[in-house]
């Protein structure tokens, strides 16, 4: 049994994977932007921010990955990683139950490429619908947080997944 932390930029590639490794492994995939949206769709968004939203949506992510792996699941979060705490959650539920945690980047830094990737796609209200300043864009690109002492895997989310999905299930199964 897995716990996967995706990570990546809006855009890099995160739910393809996911979804990909899903349809492989059977792995249970917890998609924060769905949780979030429905956050957002059903509270009145004039009287919660959309960082209140997103703390809410978080808790209700890890409450179904606790579940999931409480019940030998694999389990994915389908989510960027900007905070600390995400890593350091993830690797306590891996210890309490018992699974391995594995950490995969969708790394794209073309911003031109991310760009055509959320106009192409079916927007939901808690992803973000344009690509911020270039200098926004960097600084999003680069403050992905990893585990320190554990081996991660960064792929070029901008080639086919193809060219990188066997490399993906190799780390996830060693």
């Amino acid at each position: 049994m897995f716990f996967l932390q995706m990570s990546g930029f809006p855009g890099s590639g995160k739910s393809t994977l996911a979804r990909r490794i899903s349809k492989i492994t059977g792995a249970v995939i917890i998609d924060h932007d769905i949780v979030k949206s429905a956050l957002l769709e059903s509270l009145d968004t004039d009287n919660i921010d959309s960082n209140a939203a997103g703390k809410i949506a978080y808790d209700i992510d890890w409450s179904l990955i606790d579940f999931q792996l409480s019940q030998g699941q694999s389990t994915i979060l389908d989510s960027p990683c900007f905070y600390t705490e995400m890593v350091e959650k993830g690797i306590r539920m891996t210890e309490k139950y018992l699974a391995t945690y594995k950490y995969v980047e969708c790394y794209l830094n073309e911003i031109y490429e991310i760009e055509r990737r959320i106009k192409n796609r079916t927007p939901m209200i808690s992803q973000i619908q344009q690509v911020p300043s270039e200098k926004s864009f960097m600084e999003w690109v680069n403050k992905s947080k990893k585990p320190s002492d554990l081996q991660c895997l960064r792929v070029d989310s901008g080639k086919p997944i193809e060219k990188y999905i066997d490399e993906v299930m190799l780390y996830i199964n060693k």
